[in-house]
């Protein structure tokens, strides 16, 4: 038999750095994914308790998170000009449409635009969207942990604990299923 060839020293770096892309490449896919996998199986960390807040949504009413307790809340923070923002309102809005009868699961939305109430609002009402939103105020944020990425999606169970914690889209088959499950409960 041949002996092979030495492996030179250009090779074994290229398979190296192959190598260290693959590890960086799996380690960003877990990053974005786990939270989503989370959702979706009920496997994860519990975020903690929700804090304290209160919103005014559009239609003039106040909501605090006290009022919220017994139901499960689908928290999204999120902005008019964000494309996965937009991506998600139309399964919000059948979340919110399937389980607004039952009276025990909550869907808001709390923009960031700096804009205001002018834009957003009617930006809702061409899109048909009946779910309460509100502008998110520096004080609710700070309350949140502050807000790094939009859309932010927080699923807080009845028990008042942040169960999940989406940064980014939050797939519609994730979010029914976390839902689900926290109404079971």
């Amino acid at each position: 038999a041949e002996p092979t060839p030495p492996r030179t020293a250009l090779r074994t770096a290229f398979m190296w750095s192959e190598r260290a892309f693959f590890v960086l490449l799996l380690l960003f896919v877990i990053d974005r994914l786990g939270p989503q996998l989370s959702a979706l199986t009920g496997i994860g960390p519990i975020e903690g308790s929700t804090p304290e807040y209160a919103v005014r949504l559009f239609d003039g009413t106040q909501l605090t998170s006290d009022e919220l307790r017994g139901k499960v809340v689908v928290l999204n923070v999120w902005a008019t000009w964000c494309p996965p923002c937009r991506v998600e309102i139309p399964a919000l809005q059948s979340l919110h449409a399937r389980t607004a009868d039952d009276g025990d699961v909550v869907v808001l939305g709390l923009a960031t635009d700096i804009q205001g109430p002018g834009v957003v609002a009617p930006f809702l009402a061409e899109r048909g969207v009946t779910y309460p939103n509100g502008m998110l105020d520096r004080d609710t944020r700070q309350a949140l942990g502050g807000i790094s990425h939009t859309p932010t999606t927080f699923v807080i169970g009845p028990d008042g604990v942040v169960r999940h914690k989406v940064l980014g889209f939050f797939a519609p088959p994730a979010m029914r299923a976390a839902v689900n499950r926290l109404r079971a409960d």
